[in-house]
């Protein structure tokens, strides 16, 4: 039987999703864990690769078991034996050919910056005190909706068929001293999500304009966008699938 595993984790200790040699790595936590409470050993599908200190607030993995389990019990188990920056929130059976990264619809990620030093978000958002024109770093977000083609904001040696994406969501909101970005898409790029705020945030400093942004993606080289943002600030948030 083949099973979905909702969690979430604070990627701060962790080198990212992908199970790495000689680096601790969600995967590889979430593997031992299930493999030690089921006694049987167990390899998670994830929905995706978060890199290096960025957290989920939701990700999804699934794993094939050849018996029916029952959820809560293992639950309750799989969080009192994972580190206290993982967490399970469920596991639901699926069908046999159900596909945690295929079968996702659109992913949803935030970027969160702190515009006053705060010392208990030091690795959980990032910390930027020049004054940004929200307003016009608005504006060029509304820009990403007119391309699919996102190869400027991507990593350079990546290994990928297509620089499409459909864009779906794409804005700036302000909470007091935090700016929270929020975009979602049917798929993302590596590195894409922090080179697309990396510019934004160039925007903002009204270092380049509207139109300087648009050109940007249009000429499909990395070297013209922005630089990457830190990955503390940046959370995978949602995940769908149309059977969940």
């Amino acid at each position: 039987m083949r099973y979905f595993i909702k969690l979430a984790y604070n990627g701060t200790n962790y080198h990212g999703w992908q199970s790495q040699p000689n680096a601790s790595s969600i995967q590889e936590t979430l593997n031992k864990a299930v493999s030690v409470v089921l006694n049987s050993e167990v390899n998670l599908m994830g929905a995706g690769r978060t890199d290096t200190g960025v957290h989920a607030k939701e990700m999804y993995a699934h794993f094939d078991f050849e018996t029916q389990l029952e959820s809560q019990n293992l639950i309750h188990k799989l969080n009192s034996y994972l580190p206290k920056d993982i967490v399970v929130y469920d596991i639901i059976p699926v069908q046999d050919e159900a596909h945690a990264r295929f079968d996702a619809t659109k992913r949803t990620y935030e970027y969160h910056i702190n515009t006053f030093k705060d010392a208990f978000l030091q690795d959980l958002s990032w910390y930027f005190h020049q004054k940004l024109d929200i307003d016009l770093m608005n504006e060029a977000s509304k820009l990403l909706f007119d391309h699919t083609d996102f190869q400027c904001f991507s990593k350079v040696n990546t290994d990928v068929n297509t620089f499409d994406c459909t864009i779906f969501e794409a804005h700036w909101q302000q909470e007091n001293n935090k700016l929270i970005f929020t975009i979602s898409a049917n798929r993302f790029l590596r590195n894409m999500v922090r080179a697309i705020v990396g510019t934004l945030v160039n925007v903002g400093l009204h270092k380049i304009t509207l139109e300087d942004f648009n050109e940007i993606i249009k000429s499909k080289n990395r070297d013209k966008a922005g630089f990457s943002v830190p990955a503390h600030g940046l959370y995978l948030t949602k995940i769908d699938y149309e059977y969940l």
